[in-house]
């Protein structure tokens, strides 16, 4: 029989796009959401590495995107449901900026109030506004109707 040892896969580095980091384990794929890529508008290449090993976190995700840039409405997104996440934007292969999302003391019009009879789900000209109750986990409460708002993920703008 012959054996052959597993290697250890790591996710390749990126010539240009977006490195996000450190962010909580299992949301991944929520800030995948977040970001819109779906399988009909992937131009280039995606890794996404769940449940990762972390010296600092003890677990975490990461994403890379290939190609693409992500701009700050994104990022506080990202803080919605990763607050401790760090986006590195990457260019010929070296990280040209890095910074720590930041989620603020309050959110507009980032994500919707789930209280159906909130103002800002009448069809009234009005941005949803929150003042952030709790970072960990995200909790927020509508400025509005008072209504605490916790499964953020399913209710971005």
């Amino acid at each position: 029989m012959n054996e052959n040892p597993i290697k250890e896969v790591r996710l390749t580095p990126i010539r240009n796009g977006t490195v996000i980091d450190h962010i909580a384990c299992g949301q991944a794929l929520n800030v995948i959401k977040i970001l819109g890529i779906n399988e009909t508008n992937i131009g280039s290449s995606i890794s996404i590495g769940i449940h990762v090993s972390s010296k600092a976190l003890g677990w975490k995700d990461i994403i890379k995107i290939e190609d693409r840039e992500i701009d700050e409405k994104k990022s506080e997104q990202i803080a919605l449901v990763a607050p401790d996440a760090t986006i590195s934007i990457v260019r010929d292969f070296y990280v040209a900026k890095k910074y720590k999302v930041d989620l603020g003391e309050h959110i507009v019009g980032l994500t919707r109030c789930t209280n159906l009879n909130c103002i800002t789900n009448k069809g009234e000209p009005v941005l949803p506004e929150f003042s952030v109750e709790s970072k960990y986990p995200v909790q927020l409460r509508c400025c509005y109707c008072g209504k605490l708002v916790n499964n953020i993920s399913d209710n971005l703008l």
